[in-house]
């Protein structure tokens, strides 16, 4: 159910570098730059609502986030002109709340866990009747994440390494599910922060072919790296696939990194909550 007046267009900015001997390729998804700041995640949530049919939207949707993903829904709620209940735990970033309302949507406070934020979404929809739109866990939300892979791939079909950031894992199986399918070889390498261990979900599990950890420092210098280079806004957990690319305690010294010639690294922007920058600017 696509909103009068959109359509779907490739969204991707790919920057070629030439790093050490091999081509790397950054993919900054810049679907949110013509939709809104909150990264990749539009896809999906947008993916999920315009899939509801005429009765099904009528009763709305509902989530719990407590960062991009209650904003993406906020707006593609917005855009099919339906009711969208948010779900957000009391210690999620202002700048993230703010964006939930921006979009019209009800904010709906719970408390910080997992647990909280499940049972308040489970409420409302019994209260309201509205369409859970899951952050990570749903078909629609990890297909349409998987388009920004279709993109790369259509535009550098021969790249034969794609990493990608874990995070929920929505991104991480989209992209897993749709480069395996056009390209059963090429080398899947999913990046995560030293210690989170968010490697969970069985279809990331049983498609990609190594996971690189990252330490908070390569992440802060990937940022950078962003900022100053490709003059692009990234919050830490998208920039976390750079940040592997340029680790030299665990990418550089594995196999993967040897074997492979063109590399393509997932980039996505978000929301970065810069008030102490501007603080102390002011200052």
């Amino acid at each position: 159910m696509l909103p009068e007046g959109m359509r779907v267009t490739a969204s991707c900015a790919i920057y070629l570098f030439n790093f050490l001997q091999y081509m790397v390729l950054i993919v900054v998804d810049i679907c949110c730059i013509v939709l809104c700041r909150e990264a990749f995640k539009i896809r999906g949530a947008s993916n999920s609502i315009f899939a509801l049919d005429n009765s099904q939207a009528a009763k709305g949707v509902v989530t719990h986030s407590s960062g991009n993903h209650a904003a993406v829904v906020a707006l593609a709620a917005k855009l099919c002109g339906i009711s969208a209940y948010i779900v957000i735990p009391k210690n999620a970033p202002a700048c993230k709340v703010d964006n939930v309302k921006r979009y019209g949507s009800q904010v709906i406070w719970s408390d910080v866990t997992m647990d909280s934020r499940e049972s308040m979404a489970k409420k409302v929809q019994e209260e309201t009747g509205a369409i859970l739109i899951h952050p990570f866990n749903d078909k629609y939300t990890i297909s349409g994440q998987g388009t920004v892979c279709l993109e790369l791939l259509e535009q550098v079909p021969k790249i034969d390494t794609i990493i990608v950031p874990i995070s929920g894992g929505s991104l991480i199986s989209g992209v897993a599910l749709a480069a395996k399918a056009i390209n059963p070889s090429i080398r899947i390498l999913p990046a995560e922060p030293k210690g989170a261990d968010d490697l969970a979900q069985p279809v990331v599990r049983d498609l990609v072919d190594d996971v690189i950890v990252v330490y908070d420092n390569a992440i802060v210098d990937a940022m950078k790296m962003c900022y100053e280079t490709l003059k692009v806004a990234v919050e830490p957990s998208g920039a976390i696939g750079l940040a592997a690319a340029l680790s030299d305690d665990e990418f550089k010294q594995s196999s993967a990194w040897h074997e492979s010639n063109k590399i393509g690294i997932i980039v996505s922007r978000g929301n970065v909550d810069l008030s102490v920058l501007w603080d102390s600017l002011y200052k």
